[in-house]
C-alpha cells in the first residue's frame, strides 16, 4: 500500500518545487514597471533622491533579481548600479557579453532613438558565475542624458 503513494508523493513534490521556482521569477512586466516608477519619482523628486531610493538594495527598486541601473547616454558611463557598484563611474562602451554584443551600446541606441525597448544579452545572475540569457528594458528619463534600465533572466 506505502509503495502506491510513493509516485504520487513524488509527482506532488515536482510540482510544487516547479510552481515554486516560477513563482519567484522575475518577469518582463515587473522589470518594465519598476523602470516606469523610477521614472515616475526621478520626475517628481529629482534625479539625485532617486539615484539613492536605487541604491538602497532594502528599497523599492530592488527586488530578488531585479533592479534598477543608471547609465549616462553621452559618455557610456554607468551612474548607478546597486547589485555591481565596482561599474560605477565606468566607460560601459566596450563591454561584451560571451557571444560579442556591445550590449551596454545597444542600450544606448535603444534609448536615444526609441526612447524605450528591450536588448537581450547573456549576464551572469547575481551570485552565480555563468552568463545567461537576459532581457533588460531600457528608457530615457524625459529631459536628461540618462537612461533606466532593469533586466530579467528568461
Amino acid at each position: 500500500m506505502k509503495r502506491r503513494w510513493l509516485p504520487v508523493l513524488i509527482l506532488v513534490l515536482a510540482l510544487t518545487l516547479a510552481w515554486g521556482s516560477q513563482a519567484s521569477a522575475a518577469t518582463a512586466d515587473e522589470a518594465k514597471a519598476m523602470v516606469q516608477k523610477a521614472i515616475a519619482m526621478a520626475k517628481e523628486k529629482g534625479l539625485d533622491e532617486t539615484f539613492k531610493a536605487i541604491r538602497d538594495k532594502n528599497g523599492p527598486f530592488f527586488k530578488g533579481e531585479l533592479y534598477i541601473f543608471v547609465n549616462d547616454m553621452d559618455k557610456n558611463i554607468t551612474l548607478v548600479h546597486p547589485d555591481k557598484p565596482q561599474m560605477e563611474g565606468k566607460d560601459m562602451s566596450g563591454i561584451k557579453d560571451v557571444k560579442g554584443k556591445m550590449f551596454f551600446l545597444e542600450f544606448t541606441r535603444v534609448a536615444k532613438e526609441q526612447g524605450s525597448g528591450w536588448v537581450d544579452y547573456y549576464w551572469a545572475k547575481p551570485g552565480e558565475k555563468d552568463p545567461v540569457l537576459k532581457s533588460t528594458y531600457v528608457e530615457r528619463v524625459p529631459g536628461g542624458n540618462v537612461y533606466f534600465g532593469c533586466g530579467f533572466y528568461k
